[in-house]
């Protein structure tokens, strides 16, 4: 029987300050709140300005009646009002900062419910606070609000890829799922989290039992009875429980009480972990809350919608770059012997081929030479990829480095056999190899960019690109393409992974 005292002690929840903050809150994370704060009263504190510029440029205000009154003191209480209504909603609590969309869904929320107050608030007490005010200032309060923290995001990423101001993890689950979840973490280092020991059944076991742990550098500490001790040796910032089943519902409740005495926050990963966003819901159904996962959206209106979008954009883009596109065609003329374009068959929806255009960027018998080369690939096993590929021309490294030499795709999307996000387009040969699930990327257009082309590109190895592709398909929606398209600008122009 567990000593009475010593569960007494587990179950007495750690204690939080007036400012929302746990005991022993890293340092870091305490100083990026604050700033995030900061971050938000200047920029309502200039929208207030801008605003009641605005309103009184051509006449001051008329601090004797109402109307005037009321527009001097929203000006003047705008900050702290903005802050209080982004406090409200909660966008202040690190879980949602740093990563992720829900802070910047949160902030539009609190920005548009503190609209709403304000209107209901003018119109109960008849203060007619001029609308050009509200027109202009809660507007500029809304975008440099979001402005400033993606600042504020990109620093602390910065930071994070220095090895600064992260969390870290004790992990709990079988070996390979250990691995794998170390893996993805390390590859998005911006997420700051870094696995400093494992809690793995049974505990340490032998040397080859531990060896894909001990190559990664993740030390066994414990074993699954033994995660609040191991926590507390290492002082871990959070705890990341994999998908086991011996921690069944009973034994993560049990678990959630013991780490109540810590200052680690329970993270748990659930076995649908390629389904995300929208499609999943909790759903109560007899008192137990039940994971609800939608259907991904594979057909219907939306699916028409973003065919539309793709084509609409592709034609335009062709139009405006087509300047760049004939100066480009005509360095690469220059530059080597043979055409301009490279054409190559690709697999598209349904296992539909179709010819994808891209600026020849390699000599033009590089098929040939390719024959003495296989041993040298630094590519994932399946495709053939060389860090320093002797048959790219001068031209073609630059354009490969920025993916320039990937904008005849366009021509694609305009003609339907793409999209602009979307899988990777695969060969044939790789489409022989695909079991079951890696078919489920042929349910859609592949793309001119998609989520291999923000993780790492060519430095993925094949698992890891299957697993992207297939990701993306199971969770299309209009807000994750607008995402991708915005980290890629990022990727290009870092160029990791384009060889």
């Amino acid at each position: 029987m567990a000593d009475p005292v010593r569960r007494e002690r587990l179950l007495v929840p750690r204690q939080r300050n007036s400012l929302g903050f746990a005991e022993r809150t890293p340092a870091w994370q305490r100083t990026y709140v604050l700033k995030v704060v900061a971050v938000d009263a200047l920029a309502a504190a200039f929208a207030a300005f801008v605003g009641f510029f605005a309103r009184f440029n051509t006449s001051p205000a008329n601090l004797e009646t109402t109307s005037g009154r009321a527009v001097v003191a929203c000006a003047v209480l705008l900050p702290v009002l903005w802050v209080v209504a982004m406090g409200a909603l909660r966008t202040y609590e690190p879980r949602f900062l740093g990563v992720g969309s829900e802070e910047f869904h949160r902030v539009l929320t609190a920005a548009l419910a503190f609209v709403a107050l304000v209107g209901t608030t003018s119109w109960a007490f008849d203060l007619e606070i001029a609308r050009g005010y509200v027109v202009v200032a809660f507007p500029i309060a809304t975008l440099l609000t979001l402005i400033g923290r993606y600042a504020l995001r990109q620093q602390l990423h910065a930071q994070r890829t220095r090895g600064e101001a992260g969390q870290t993890v004790v992990a709990v689950g079988h070996r390979a799922a250990v691995a794998g979840m170390a893996r993805q973490l390390h590859r998005a280092s911006y997420h700051g989290m870094r696995i400093v020991g494992a809690c793995v059944p049974g505990g340490r076991g032998s040397a080859a039992e531990d060896a894909e742990l001990d190559e990664l550098g993740i030390p066994i500490i414990g074993s699954f009875d033994e995660v609040r001790h191991a926590v507390t040796s290492v002082d871990a910032d959070v705890v990341l429980v994999t998908a086991s089943p011996e921690l069944d519902g009973p034994g993560l409740r049990r678990l959630g009480w013991e780490l109540e005495a810590t200052r680690a926050d329970l993270l748990v990963a659930p076995a649908l972990t390629e389904v995300i966003g929208p499609r999943v819901a909790i759903r109560p159904v007899c008192g137990l809350p039940l994971l609800h996962v939608e259907r991904p959206e594979l057909t219907g209106v939306r699916r028409l919608a973003k065919t539309t979008v793709d084509r609409v954009a592709a034609g335009t883009a062709l139009v405006v770059l087509s300047p760049l596109l004939l100066v480009l065609a005509l360095v690469i003329k220059f530059d080597s012997r043979g055409p301009v374009f490279f054409k190559q068959q690709r697999v598209g929806k349904d296992g539909k081929t179709f010819p994808m255009f891209k600026f020849r960027s390699m000599v033009t018998d590089a098929e040939k030479l390719l024959i003495d080369l296989r041993d040298a690939t630094d590519g994932n096993g399946v495709l053939f990829k060389m860090k320093v590929d002797p048959r790219i021309t001068r031209v073609g490294r630059v354009l490969r480095r920025y993916s320039i030499d990937e904008l005849p795709q366009l021509i694609n999307v305009l003609r339907g056999e793409m999209s602009l996000v979307g899988p990777r387009p695969p060969l044939q040969k790789e489409v022989d190899e695909y079991g079951y699930d890696m078919r489920r990327r042929l349910l859609v257009k592949p793309g001119l960019t998609g989520l291999w082309q923000i993780n790492g590109r060519s430095d993925l190895d094949w698992d890891e690109s299957v697993r992207l592709d297939v990701r993306y398909v199971e969770n299309w929606s209009f807000t994750f393409d607008f995402m991708i398209l915005w980290k890629t600008a990022g990727a290009v122009l870092r160029g990791r992974g384009a060889y």
